[in-house]
């Protein structure tokens, strides 16, 4: 019989068919176990599985394979059903090669030994088995037991993390190879092959001497690290090998060698590693010695320069940038501030009252981060004074433990003996607070902070590493339990407006204030911090010998009015209105100058002028300092009191102010204004001229009279610009029903008022998960979201609104960008910039409208 590679029937002869009383018709082109299955003669299929193992292994080798004795049924087709007729076979396996070495068909030459089981019936158990049946049941068993094993040893080697192969004769004829060596030899069909005809590429390079060595010599060969070139899969490429293996010679009983057993790994990574390290072993000597001489002779002096510039370069642009910036800005912060501090005083309604309150504290928003950039770039003017460090931070313990929260342990650690410092007490507050709450979040809330202060000493080496002076020094320490900071956030740590907090949390600036006081301070500041270990930060404070200052503070003196003459000198007309209102509100007398000379005017009149109220920066010939030095010694006596958003060096050298420099920073509240007014005039040098009578109290001033004198020119307050009522959308359906999620609650407050000014039903939502519970209780038109909100942003909500109410229209609000992630989880979306008018809503909704016509 004939069978394909796959088991197929190809053709049988007649012999066969007659044993087998079957027709050519009935088994030609049929699967073999098909044609000839298994029936209840053989509940356990154990003949099948012995002639499908017999095929695998001629499919496997490629040579013949022998069946001594198997008990294999032949069906019957009776009139009573199929029937299987017991029979004895002895079979062998023969392998038909094509033109490649492949095995085309399978030749099957059977023998029909069920005779010799009937003469064992009839001559006797015994004798028949001891000569034939039994010797061939042994064989049979034996080679079962062969099979066994060697499929045994086969899962071995695939398992091992070898490569591993047996070659069977002097020509060393792949017999067995596991996975490891069939990918080291490019996946090639190997097995049945000789060497020399299976890896053609090895010769020249003593592989086949080596094996016929062995196989002779019947000696085993180890090698370490052989150089080997093999080909790969793609059946192109050469690649170069290093190899550790054996080559160790399998012995017959007889002495005879039958094959060669190979096992080794692949090293070549391995090898190439030690060769580099023993390339620069070789050369590691000469190349630290001039490496070394390199980095003490330039690369020191070079990083500290390189450093030194690019970090003064940053901090002048910056200070350029800020200085401009702050001086503007704190100008109209100063506008807002003092008129709406006006309108407090003049409305009483509880909503208008609201809304101011809200619109000042923008305002103090937006001096403190003017005051932050000031700080980084060094630029804000320092009152220092000799302070104790330790009765400062206790005196700040309720505000630490209230801004912290009871989840915060607080430790303060004072050392004894502590040195007095000189430097601003405000600022280090100021800072301690911000180390303190950057400490509250790196912790999320929960946690111990450790406050230390003690004395410290910088040594000469210490300063040439840190670029600061050596001496003694008072240390301020914040240490907190939380998160840690990597080296890449650690490097960028003072960088303004680099920050690791989620998106309107935090503008960046903290740390840089704190960085840019101390250095402002002559002092050093180091960070250090590992990721999992918690942050200690640092402050170093030069020591004074001076004996403690201890000050009143102003801003816990009451607010008094007053009935002095003060001049006003303001160059911004907007600015002067305001303030000029503010003072007269106070009950004081006010004169008014746009500029120096004009001020000069109005001293040189005659007229009495209690209190010189100038900005710092001014136009014109007549700088601040000298109108107040002029001014002063026309009117002996009089008080000189300074404002500016920004003092550039007019007033501040080395960035502290002056001695006997009053100065009140823009943008101020009326009351912090009354009390510096009131501690200027009261500790005003003596005069020759009697003081003023005594205020009344602020209760009872009334409107005070402008003083108009010919010198000066009065200027009334500008018109207030309006803008024109919105006009109701026309094409907008009535109640459009709008969720408006905003995390800011002035913001929310104010787009509220738009919205509903703009005929929509508006529900609000402070976050993502407020939002989405709103989702589920109503029914909604429009979702208007900011992009950054804490938990769930913006882009998500929309998103997860998106997955249930597809029709639901989403407009998009933000002062950055990450439009292209809103586009994705929204397509249809429309966007609006911060800060958006009423305008822009409304063009917005109108957008919309025609969008889902």
């Amino acid at each position: 019989m004939l069978l394909s590679p796959d088991f197929v029937i190809l053709w049988v002869n007649e012999a066969y068919l007659h044993a087998t009383q079957r027709t050519r018709d009935d088994i030609i082109g049929r699967y073999v176990f098909d044609a000839f299955p298994g029936g209840p003669h053989d509940p356990d299929g154990t003949g099948i599985q012995q002639l499908r193992n017999s095929l695998n292994a001629v499919l496997r080798s490629r040579t013949q394979d022998v069946l001594a004795l198997i008990r294999y049924a032949i069906p019957h087709e009776t009139p009573d059903g199929t029937v299987f007729e017991d029979r004895y076979w002895s079979a062998s396996h023969t392998p038909i090669l094509d033109a490649d070495g492949q095995v085309s068909m399978i030749l099957q030459q059977t023998d029909d030994v069920t005779e010799l089981q009937t003469l064992r019936q009839r001559a006797g158990q015994d004798r028949v088995e001891g000569s034939i049946f039994r010797r061939a049941a042994e064989v049979q068993q034996e080679k079962e037991l062969l099979h066994a094993e060697r499929e045994h040893l086969r899962r071995l080697l695939e398992q091992a993390g070898v490569f591993a192969a047996f070659l069977r004769g002097e020509d060393h004829v792949f017999e067995i190879a596991n996975e490891s060596y069939m990918r080291l030899t490019g996946r090639r069909d190997i097995l049945g092959r000789p060497v020399r005809d299976a890896l053609p590429e090895l010769v020249g390079q003593g592989i086949y001497e080596l094996l016929d060595d062995v196989y002779t010599s019947g000696t085993a060969y180890r090698a370490s690290g052989l150089e080997v070139t093999l080909l790969g899969e793609d059946g192109e490429t050469m690649t170069s090998l290093a190899l550790d293996f054996v080559y160790q010679p399998i012995m017959e009983p007889d002495g005879s060698v039958s094959g060669i057993f190979v096992i080794g790994s692949d090293v070549t990574e391995g090898k190439r590693a030690t060769q580099e390290l023993e390339r620069y072993r070789l050369h590691l000597e000469d190349m630290v010695r001039e490496r070394t001489r390199a980095l003490e002779e330039s690369e020191e002096q070079r990083r500290r320069t390189e450093s030194a510039l690019r970090q003064s370069q940053k901090m002048e642009a910056i200070g350029q940038l800020t200085g401009g910036v702050a001086h503007d800005f704190n100008n109209l912060l100063q506008i807002l501030s003092g008129n709406l501090q006006l309108l407090q005083r003049r409305l009483h309604d509880a909503e208008d009252m609201r809304r101011l309150a809200a619109s000042l504290g923008a305002v103090d928003r937006g001096a403190k981060l003017a005051a932050q950039l000031l700080a980084f770039a060094r630029r804000q003017p320092l009152e220092p004074r000799a302070i104790h460090l330790g009765r400062m931070v206790r005196e700040m313990d309720e505000l630490l433990r209230r801004a912290l929260g009871e989840a915060i342990d607080v430790e303060t650690v004072i050392a004894g003996g502590l040195w007095n410092t000189l430097t601003d007490p405000d600022q280090v507050q100021n800072a301690l607070l911000n180390l303190a709450v950057n400490a509250r979040d790196a912790m999320d809330g929960t946690g111990r902070l450790t406050i230390e202060a003690g004395n410290a000493m910088l040594d000469d080496h210490y300063a040439r590493q840190h670029d600061v002076e050596p001496g003694q020094y008072v240390m301020l320490a914040v240490s907190d339990t939380g998160s840690g900071m990597a080296p890449e956030v650690l490097e960028r740590a003072f960088e303004p407006f680099f920050t690791t907090k989620r998106d309107g949390q935090g503008s960046g600036l903290g740390l840089s204030m704190v960085y840019g006081f101390v250095k402002q301070s002559q002092g050093h500041i180091k960070i250090y911090s590992e990721p999992g270990q918690g942050t200690t930060i640092r402050i170093y404070l030069p020591r004074t010998h001076e004996a403690e200052e201890i000050l009143p503070a102003i801003s816990a003196a009451p607010v008094e009015s007053g009935t002095e003459t003060i001049l006003v000198v303001e160059d911004d007309p907007v600015v002067q209105a305001t303030t000029v209102d503010l003072l007269k509100d106070l009950g004081y007398t006010v004169l008014r100058a746009s500029d120096g000379q004009s001020a000069l005017t109005l001293a040189r009149a005659g007229i009495a002028i209690d209190l010189l109220f100038t900005d710092v920066v001014m136009p014109g010939p007549v700088r601040a300092p000298d109108l107040a030095r002029q001014v002063q010694a026309l009117i002996p006596g009089v008080g000189v009191l300074f404002t500016s958003g920004y003092t550039e060096n007019a007033i501040v050298h080395g960035g502290r102010l002056d001695p006997g420099v009053n100065l009140l920073s823009k943008p101020y509240r009326r009351e912090d204004l009354a009390r510096k007014i009131r501690h200027t005039l009261n500790n005003r040098p003596a005069a020759a001229s009697p003081p003023p009578a005594a205020p009344p109290p602020l209760s009872r001033v009334g409107p005070a009279r402008e003083a108009a004198p010919r010198a000066a020119t009065p200027l009334a307050p500008p018109p207030v610009n309006r803008l024109p009522a919105e006009e109701p959308m026309k094409d907008v359906p009535a109640a459009l029903r709008v969720l408006l999620v905003e995390d800011d609650p002035m913001i929310l407050m104010d787009t509220e008022d738009m919205l509903a000014g703009l005929g929509c039903r508006v529900t609000t939502a402070r976050d993502g998960r407020g939002a989405l519970k709103e989702l589920e209780r109503g029914e909604f038109d429009l979702l208007f979201t900011d992009i950054g909100l804490p938990g769930v942003s913006g882009i998500d909500l929309a998103r997860q609104a998106l997955a249930t109410r597809p029709r639901l229209g989403v407009i998009f609000a933000s002062g950055f960008g990450a439009r292209d992630d809103a586009r994705q989880a929204a397509p249809d979306a429309l966007f609006v910039n911060k800060p958006y008018s009423i305008a822009q809503l409304d063009a917005a909704l109108r957008r919309f409208v025609a969008q889902r016509g």
